[in-house]
């Protein structure tokens, strides 16, 4: 059943009225639309007080995909990101630095903009966030701090660098992502496929993600539009799950990207379906709007795939892909929350807990201290 249009209605008015508005940090918006009452409280085990979906916001409280990093160019500062989430009511974040990173000297935000401009991993992006998590402590907020660095194509350097951030940061990384299986927007930028011959050579740094209990968030396009291309690249993500079941792998994305906007939801959802079923430590992840824009906002397509997260609400995550970039503000973000919560509207309570309300981070990052409220019924 959908449920009305509550908690974010205040600010999807807003941003309907502020839509000409600049994507500067000094636009002026009225705290009272934005504030959200939701707290990390409301997410403990002694929390009793019921969720009421027909008065409360629709949105997730887990951004589980958020770039802290901008791929070139000055970064949104994490103080003023932690005010957006708490703003917004995003209490749980994870913390990604970028997988491609345009060089220092480039005069580019994104790398879409610099088309034969080499962009490489880099560590360095992991190193800033972990200084500014220390130098910022949030407030209200819990943090999940994400090795973004690895080349997957080069899996002799991944261990020692996660050893190298370990030992500045003891204790501090959870979580490994987004790296790059294969992301045909970065062709023009000089990335290829990872060759399947490299995946049995991850064994190592697999075996030290298993040890530490780390999820990795594999970003893995499926193909393309071009005729008969739909899933060209899908037997790189099968090899990764055939040589590495027991590691706690999201497919980010559930495989789509700009390159596939038109793949025939049925058989996208039952090849998902199949990878589940077969693989119990997979999980997917929904984030970024172009799965909105191109599958989700239409009705017809939008209901195989409620059904579809309705049956299998366990193994899914919600996110933004949220770039933070200096040239984005607040407005920005809270656009990027909506419309990528609007898919919320019409899960089952049983689904809306799992995914929006936490209880799928929770438990894939052994949180006990957290868990999603009950719905009220």
């Amino acid at each position: 059943m959908v449920k009305k249009l509550t908690g974010l209605a205040a600010l999807t008015l807003l941003l309907s009225a502020c839509s000409t508005s600049s994507t500067t940090a000094g636009n002026a918006i009225d705290p009272a639309l934005t504030k959200s009452p939701r707290d990390l409280a409301m997410f403990t085990a002694e929390n009793k007080q019921c969720y009421d979906r027909s008065t409360e916001s629709y949105s997730f409280v887990i951004d589980a995909h958020n770039h802290f990093r901008p791929f070139g160019g000055h970064a949104i500062p994490m103080h003023e990101l932690d005010d957006y989430f708490r703003r917004l009511g995003v209490l749980f974040v994870n913390v990604y630095g970028i997988g491609q990173t345009l060089p220092v000297d480039s005069s580019c935000d994104y790398y879409l903009d610099c088309p034969d401009t080499l962009v490489i991993p880099s560590i360095k992006n992991d190193f800033r966030n972990a200084s500014n998590y220390m130098e910022f402590p949030p407030d209200g907020l819990h943090l999940t701090l994400s090795m973004s660095f690895p080349n997957l194509a080069e899996p002799q350097w991944i261990k020692p660098q996660m050893l190298q951030l370990n030992q500045e940061y003891p204790d501090k990384f959870k979580w490994m992502g987004e790296v790059n299986l294969v992301k045909q927007a970065l062709f023009q930028n000089g990335h290829q496929a990872t060759p399947i011959e490299a995946i049995p050579k991850w064994a190592d740094f697999m075996a030290k993600l298993r040890e530490d209990k780390m999820p990795v968030a594999i970003h893995s396009d499926l193909g393309n539009d071009n005729e008969g291309e739909n899933y060209k690249y899908l037997p790189l993500m099968d090899k990764v799950l055939e040589l590495y079941p027991d590691n706690k792998i999201i497919w980010v994305h559930m495989g789509l990207s700009a390159e596939l906007k038109a793949a025939d939801p049925v058989k996208h959802i039952a090849v998902m379906k199949e990878r589940l079923d077969k693989y119990p430590n997979l999980m997917l992840d929904i984030s970024w709007r172009v799965i909105y824009d191109n599958y989700f906002i239409k009705p017809e397509i939008r209901a195989l795939y409620v059904d579809f997260f309705n049956g299998y609400s366990t193994r899914i995550l919600p996110g933004t892909d949220f770039v933070a970039s200096r040239k984005k503000d607040f407005l920005v973000y809270a656009q990027e929350v909506e419309v990528t919560s609007r898919i919320n509207l019409y899960l089952d309570d049983n689904a809306f807990r799992n995914i929006a309300l936490g209880e799928n981070y929770f438990r894939l990052m052994g949180m006990d201290k957290y868990q999603a409220p009950q719905i009220c019924r």
